[in-house]
C-alpha cells in the first residue's frame, strides 16, 4: 500500500491500519511510545480498531532499547505478518546498530509496496537501503550531518517530520507524535486527531514544516526575542563547508559589524567568529562520529582551509585531536564506576543498568557536551 493511499480517509473504519515497527539496537524508547500512543487512542476515542501495531525484530529476539530495558517483539523478519506501514526505529548509535539481513529486508518490504518510515536515527537505515533517494526526510539532527554527507540523494531537512508520496520519517524524542497524529487526521479527519491530542495534554499539534532544533532557545527563555541574531545563526548553519565572511553576515541583516558583534558578546558571550567555528567544529565532531569520511573530507565540509589547521582548532576547542576522538580515547579511557557502598541487590543491578547505558552513550557525539 503506498502512502497516498494510507493517508486517504477511509471510508470503512472497520479495516485497521497494520502498523510494524523494526526495532533496532539501542532504540530509543520515547520515540516508540510517541508512535504507539496516538494510534491507541484512536482506537480508544474511536471505539474502532482503526489502527493495529505489531513489533518485529531481526530473529524475533528481544532487543534492548538505550534506556537499558529489553522489548520482546512479536515477530522476526521471516515470519512478518502483512503490512501497510514498517516504521524503522532507531536510537543510539545507529551507524552499527543494524545488520545487512535487516537491509535486505526493509529492500525486500519496499518492492512489495509497503510503506516505510523511520523515527528518530530511523532514517539513516532507510537511506543506506537506498530508499530515500529522491524523497523528503527527516532525523534526528545530531545524526543529520553524517546522513547529509554519506546519502546526497536524499533531501535531508530540519523539519519535525516529513512524509513524502509512500515515506514517512520523523525526529526524535515526541516529534513522531505529531506525525502520527498528522496521519490520523488525514486518515479519520482532524476532529479524532485533536481528541487524541487532548488525551495527552497536548496543546498543539505541530506541522510538518515545524523546525525539529530552535536557535538561540536561550534567548526565548530569558524573555528576549532578537530575530536578526537568529537570522544571522541560521545563515552560518546553512553555510559551514564554505563560511560567510562576518561583514556580509552582519549585510544580510542590516546592521554593522561591530553592532553584530555587540549582540553576540552580549547574547551568547562570545564572538561572532568563535560562535561560527563552534557549529563547523560541532559538525565535525558529528562526521567523525557518525561516519567512515577521511579526516581531509571532513576538514573540508566544515569549512577549514587545511587537515593541519582543522587538527590544531579541534584538539584546542574540544580537548582531542580529531584522529583520537575517531580511535574514541574518551570512550576508552573514561570508566563510570558506581558510587558506593551500594548494599541492596535489585538497586544494583539497575544501577549497573544506567552505568551500562551510560557507557554505551559516550561514543555519541552529545556525550558529556553539556557542563553540570
Amino acid at each position: 500500500m503506498t502512502l497516498s493511499t494510507a493517508l486517504d480517509p477511509i471510508k470503512d473504519y472497520q479495516k485497521a491500519t497494520r502498523v510494524g515497527f523494526l526495532l533496532l539496537d539501542n532504540f530509543t524508547m520515547i520515540a516508540l511510545s510517541s508512535s504507539i500512543e496516538p494510534l491507541r487512542m484512536a482506537n480508544q476515542l474511536s471505539g474502532l480498531e482503526l489502527y493495529s501495531w505489531h513489533m518485529v525484530s531481526e530473529t524475533g529476539e528481544p532487543v534492548s532499547a538505550s534506556d537499558g530495558l529489553s522489548f520482546k517483539p512479536d515477530y522476526s523478519c521471516a515470519d512478518m505478518p502483512e503490512l501497510d506501514l514498517l516504521i524503522v526505529c532507531g536510537g543510539v548509535d545507529i551507524t552499527r546498530s543494524f545488520t545487512k539481513k535487516q537491509v535486505s529486508w526493509l529492500q525486500l518490504m519496499g518492492r512489495r509496496g509497503v510503506t516505510l518510515g523511520g523515527i528518530c536515527t530511523g532514517a539513516y537505515l532507510l537511506a543506506h537501503a537506498g530508499l530515500l533517494d529522491g524523497y523528503d526526510c527527516s532525523t534526528h539532527w545530531e545524526c543529520m550531518a553524517s546522513l547529509q554527507e554519506l546519502y546526497p540523494k536524499v533531501n535531508c531537512n530540519n523539519r519535525l517530520f516529513s512524509v513524502d508520496r509512500n515515506r514517512m520519517t520523523s525526529s526524535g524524542g515526541i516529534s513522531p507524535m505529531d506525525m502520527f497524529l498528522h496521519m490520523v487526521s488525514l486518515q479519520h479527519g482532524p476532529k479524532l486527531s485533536m481528541a487524541v491530542s487532548d488525551m495527552f495534554i497536548c496543546d498543539r499539534i505541530r506541522s510538518e514544516f515545524d523546525q525539529q532544533k530552535v536557535p538561540l532557545r536561550q534567548l526565548h527563555n530569558c524573555g528576549e526575542s532578537k530575530p536578526k541574531l537568529v537570522d544571522v545563526i541560521e545563515l552560518m548553519e546553512n553555510n559551514l563547508e564554505e563560511p560567510i565572511g562576518l561583514d556580509e553576515l552582519a549585510a544580510f541583516v542590516d546592521v554593522s559589524r561591530r553592532q553584530l558583534e555587540r549582540m553576540f558578546l552580549k547574547y551568547l558571550n562570545c564572538s561572532p567568529s568563535r560562535y561560527y567555528l563552534k557549529l563547523r567544529l560541532d559538525r565535525a565532531r558529528q562526521l567523525l562520529k557518525q561516519s567512515s569520511m577521511a579526516i581531509v573530507e571532513i576538514s573540508t565540509a566544515c569549512g577549514f582551509v587545511s587537515t593541519p589547521h582543522f587538527s590544531r582548532c579541534y584538539r584546542k576547542h574540544i580537548g582531542i585531536s580529531p584522529r583520537d576522538e575517531r580511535k574514541g580515547v574518551w570512550a576508552t579511557n573514561s570508566s563510570i564506576e558506581a558510587r558506593e557502598p551500594l548494599q541492596d541487590d535489585g538497586f544494583l543491578a539497575n544501577i549497573k543498568r544506567s552505568v551500562s547505558v551510560l557507557n554505551s552513550a559516550q561514543t555519541e557525539p552529545s556525550f558529556g557536551s553539556v557542563a553540570i
